[in-house]
Order: C-alpha cells, then sequence, then structure tokens
C-alpha cells in the first residue's frame, strides 16, 4: 500500500493544556494546543472478526499521545509533533503512516481570528 491511502484511525480535535513554545510567556503561562491525527492501520481484520484484537485501539493512541504531549516540553510545534509520531510508531507495529497536526489556537502573533498549525506526514521507517 502506497503511504497515506487506505484504511486509517482518526482522533481529531485532542485538546491539551501545555508549556510549548520559543517565548517565556508560553513557558510560564502555557497555552491550548489542539491535535488532529491520522493513523494509516489496516482494519479489515477488525471489520471481518468484530475484535478489538485486530485492530489498534484508538483509546491507546491518546494515551500515547497524551503521555508525549505532556512528557518534554519543546520549543518548536515541529519538534512536539515529532516527538508524537515517534513514540506511537514504537508503540504499535500496526501503524504504517501518520499525518499528525498540531495547532495553537493561541500562538503568540497578532492575529484577531486563526490559528498556526504544522502537519507532519510520515510513513514507517524502514
Amino acid at each position: 500500500m502506497a503511504p497515506f491511502t487506505g484504511d486509517r484511525i482518526i482522533l481529531n480535535d485532542l485538546g491539551f493544556y501545555g508549556y510549548h513554545g520559543l517565548f517565556s510567556e508560553e513557558e510560564k503561562l502555557g497555552q491550548r494546543f489542539v491535535i488532529d491525527l491520522q493513523c494509516g492501520v489496516d482494519l479489515s481484520a477488525a471489520g471481518n472478526t468484530d475484535t478489538i484484537g485486530h485492530t489498534v485501539s484508538y483509546a491507546d493512541i491518546y494515551d500515547v499521545v497524551r503521555e508525549t504531549f505532556e512528557g518534554r516540553r519543546t520549543r518548536l510545534i515541529e519538534a512536539l509533533a515529532h516527538n508524537i509520531v515517534a513514540a506511537l510508531f514504537e508503540a504499535f507495529s500496526d501503524i504504517e503512516w501518520i499525518i499528525i497536526r498540531v495547532r495553537k489556537p493561541e500562538a503568540p502573533i497578532a492575529m484577531v481570528r486563526g490559528e498556526a498549525a504544522i502537519e507532519l506526514h510520515r510513513a514507517r521507517p524502514a
């Protein structure tokens, strides 16, 4: 299967409060972050058998995302996303690819509305 096609487990709008960022205010005061995640997993066996043993639990995926988000402060949301991707690949051998978007609704820029975000597309390393 080509990367980023086929079946996927999706978790959207995962909200967290954290202290990631370049500026001292971000480290002291913190801010909201929102994470959108797609994990490429073959879901055919789960669909055919209706058993959890043939899929990756989205609750377990969430736990890895939360633990990684809360585990180590990063200055860049690119590094935060990279750390989450690495942790997910390590935890779940069935995940073949990941698309992750990290959004900062209160990024320290003079915007009236919107958010700053990054998105990574990563295939499992060979």
